[in-house]
């Protein structure tokens, strides 16, 4: 152990040597605005379906809410900044588009593997408590790697880092430690409104609001019914999240590719994605195929759903075939979205499909389906 580095420097190289590529430390109350901003969110309804915000707030709104010995918290970051555009396949209808962070290794297996290894070091360095957590914990990663100094909250909502862009994968360490803060990164956003703009479903009610009933990654990841009619032409053929508003933020100019952790290097498969074979997955081929990867956890109706959007978006008759072959599909939300994209594809066979259909047809969901297109 070199005696002559401070703690805060020793947690910092040894948290490089894990991966991260930025650390900080921020006092457990750095971020007081958090829970009076989250209630304000909630009481908006702007969650949606994400009811496990509202169950645990009390724990979110601050780390001692969670956890009240905590003295400090570690915020860390661990970049995926892609060597690819990530708008490069907006054009490409046969195909589907997965965010950046989904085309590799889960990275929540990937942070919290670093995490415990860094904790684990700390506790025997140091002798203190200290808990770890990644994502699906009720913790407030952003405003506590802002407080920590890792970077600020843009205007699309999503940490910005002078150094890593708007690529980071955030976790936290929470530990009795009483640590040296860092101070509040400079940078801002100034007058830029490009992720305002570049939005396709206008989920950004105002600069540093966002709506997730409207957000691509909340209608293609988090909720599992059918998507609101009036926003399927803005999904377009992104199938899981939405890189949109990242990518074309300025300050990722300044991220460096050669940060990346490359167990986020993306796989083939996952990196451009025909939508006829996603279409045509069954639920042992959707595991098989997403296996290791966060996009699992969705299932594969979800994801059929989402490739039957994009289908409908596509304007490709070669995806009718496939299209129609879903409506009789087990699942009522994949029957759904492939009536309507059959009415967007090919209104001359919906009309029929329609007719001959409906008149023995009890699924209301179906029903609903037929009635949202603009052929019927």
């Amino acid at each position: 152990m070199d005696q002559h580095k401070s703690l805060e420097t020793r947690i910092q190289e040894k948290a490089a040597e894990l991966g991260f590529a930025a650390c900080g430390f921020a006092r457990a109350d750095a971020a007081p605005q958090t829970a009076a901003r989250l209630r304000e969110w909630l009481e908006a309804g702007r969650h949606g379906s994400m009811i496990w915000m509202e169950e645990r707030a009390h724990h979110r709104g601050s780390p001692a809410g969670l956890w009240p010995e905590v003295r400090s918290v570690i915020a860390l970051g661990m970049s995926y900044a892609p060597a690819r555009d990530p708008l490069a396949l907006a054009g490409v209808g046969d195909r589907g588009r997965i965010s950046v962070y989904a085309q590799g290794a889960d990275y929540h297996d990937v942070v919290k593997k670093a995490l415990k290894a860094l904790g684990r070091w700390l506790a025997n360095e140091a002798g203190c408590d200290l808990k770890v957590f990644v994502d699906t914990a009720p913790v407030m990663e952003k405003p506590l790697a802002e407080a920590a100094g890792l970077g600020w909250q843009g205007k699309h909502t999503n940490l910005l880092s002078r150094e890593h862009g708007s690529w980071l994968f955030l976790g936290a360490i929470y530990t009795t430690l009483e640590l040296a803060p860092d101070a509040r990164p400079g940078g801002s956003c100034g007058s830029c409104d490009a992720c305002q703009r570049a939005c396709p479903t206008d989920a950004f009610p105002a600069p540093y609001q966002l709506d997730a009933r409207r957000c691509v990654s909340y209608l293609t990841i988090e909720h599992a019914g059918p998507i609101p009619a009036a926003l399927r032409p803005g999904i377009g053929n992104r199938i899981y999240g939405c890189d949109d508003c990242l990518a074309v933020c300025p300050w990722n100019k300044f991220a460096a590719t050669a940060a990346a952790n490359k167990g986020f290097l993306p796989r083939a498969e996952l990196a451009a994605p025909r939508l006829a074979e996603l279409m045509a997955l069954d639920d042992p081929g959707f595991r098989q195929v997403f296996a290791g990867s966060p996009i699992k956890r969705i299932g594969r109706d979800r994801m059929v759903r989402n490739a039957l959007v994009a289908a409908g978006n596509s304007g490709d008759p070669a995806l009718v075939r496939p299209v129609v072959a879903l409506l009789d599909d087990p699942a009522p939300v994949v029957r759904g979205a492939a009536a309507w994209a059959l009415g967007q594809l090919d209104p001359a066979r919906f009309a029929g499909e329609r007719e001959a259909r409906l008149v023995a047809e009890a699924d209301v969901d179906v029903r609903a389906e037929w009635a949202a297109s603009p052929s019927s």
